[in-house]
């Protein structure tokens, strides 16, 4: 390489930009993450109170939600990598401030495209914090304690990604519940603590050097491994079904308890879905130090027991077997995502690692948005319990299908 191409590649000389410590702006970036992922998940207990406001089915939730999930897959691969170079608080400021525009999108209208609209640019805002915040998060602690492993780091960007997920709901449940104006007051709040983080995040140090000259971009690859194919589409099947359960909880779920269940406390709604995201959390920090082999048996066991739980439960029909069928197909998919995560991770050759958990992401998030579409288009046609009962089977087949090959011994 000659001394000019070099001298155009040196980064620029490290410095601290922000006003806080590392290790303070190691919470700052917590709690922003917290506060996003939470944000994200709002909706869910409110989604019976906009049918009841604009007299949409069942199916139009689901296109709502598909709207978040197709922000979040567009948003990952074509910006979820680049503050690698960009830098992080220049991806994570943006970021949490389209969250902020869509709980403005939000409080502006109840109105069905408004909450399409609304749902795809949250999605757009998480595909970016997501990988961003987590290796921010990583970067920090890292200059904070030297002297440490990454094992504070990644439980707290652990706790932050599903509790996030897990108290949204819970939040916006019990402040529609108890405080006035429903469909108004949650997002208020979140708009608030948005705002918050947005102006934490401006004092926290940067830790990506830029380069003098930056990268030409490109989107996110995607690769598969080739020598392990089948291994990888095993374990993004595996990855699908579970985020497919997480769609579940956050869309239709409140649904079946308002309805077939006839409990239409909103705030009980927030409580089944905090349950659920809950244990997902829970179970992943309880089995980190397991073999990845249990770490999946265990998840493809709950989630399927679950799910069986969850099914029986709207036939019957009885809450507590509802509850108890969610928190285990809640804990299965913590368990199933996190051996999926590992699997293909172990599989992949080092360079394409990214390349190839981009892959895995890919299912997850179409699994997150499709077979929830399928249950939306299926309960026009047929009763809501019949359709979970197709949905289930479907999930629990095609766990079946791939066990043999994902818990073979590699």
């Amino acid at each position: 390489m000659s001394t000019r191409i070099a001298s155009r590649l040196v980064r620029a000389a490290p410095h601290r930009s922000g006003v806080l410590s590392h290790g303070a702006g190691f919470w700052v970036i917590a709690f922003a993450f917290l506060v996003a992922m939470a944000f994200s998940t709002a909706p869910t207990p409110l989604w019976a109170l906009y049918r009841s406001y604009d007299g949409f089915s069942t199916f139009m939730v689901t296109v709502a939600f598909t709207a978040y999930a197709l922000g979040v897959v567009m948003s990952l691969f074509l910006a979820g990598h680049v503050s690698d170079w960009l830098g992080r608080r220049r991806v994570l400021l943006p970021a949490v401030l389209l969250e902020a525009v869509a709980a403005v999108g939000f409080l502006t209208s109840a109105s069905l495209p408004m909450l399409i609209a609304a749902r795809l640019v949250s999605g757009l805002g998480v595909g970016m914090i997501n990988a961003t915040a987590t290796a921010h998060l990583s970067e920090l602690h890292s200059r904070a304690r030297p002297e440490a492993d990454r094992t504070r780091s990644d439980l707290v960007a652990m706790v932050a990604n599903m509790g996030g997920f897990a108290l949204g709901p819970l939040i916006s449940g019990i402040l529609a519940q108890y405080v006035g104006n429903p469909l108004r007051t949650p997002y208020l709040v979140f708009l608030v603590l948005l705002v918050v983080a947005a102006a934490g995040i401006v004092l926290v140090p940067e830790t990506v050097e830029r380069p003098q000259q930056s990268p030409r971009y490109r989107p996110q690859r995607v690769s598969v491994p080739a020598e392990s194919r089948s291994a990888f589409f095993a374990a993004s099947s595996a990855a699908l079904a579970a985020f497919a359960v997480l769609g579940l909880f956050t869309s239709l779920a409140p649904g079946f308890v308002a309805g077939t269940l006839h409990h239409p406390g909103r705030a009980l709604a927030g409580v089944v879905t905090f349950l659920v995201f809950g244990a997902a959390a829970g179970t992943q920090i309880a089995l980190a130090r397991i073999a990845v082999s249990r770490q999946l048996a265990a998840g493809l066991g709950l989630m399927g027991a679950g799910l069986v739980g969850v099914t029986a439960a709207v036939w019957l029909p009885s809450l507590a077997l509802f509850l108890i069928g969610g928190i285990a197909a809640g804990a299965g998919t913590g368990a199933l995502f996190k051996g999926t995560v590992s699997t293909v991770a172990g599989l992949a050759v080092p360079g394409a690692r990214g390349e190839a958990l981009a892959g895995l992401f890919l299912a997850a998030y179409i699994g997150l948005a499709i077979p929830v579409l399928g249950l939306g288009i299926a309960t026009r046609y047929v009763a809501d319990r019949t359709a979970l009962l197709g949905f289930s089977a479907v999930l629990v087949a095609m766990c079946v299908a791939v066990s043999h090959r994902l818990l073979r011994r590699r």
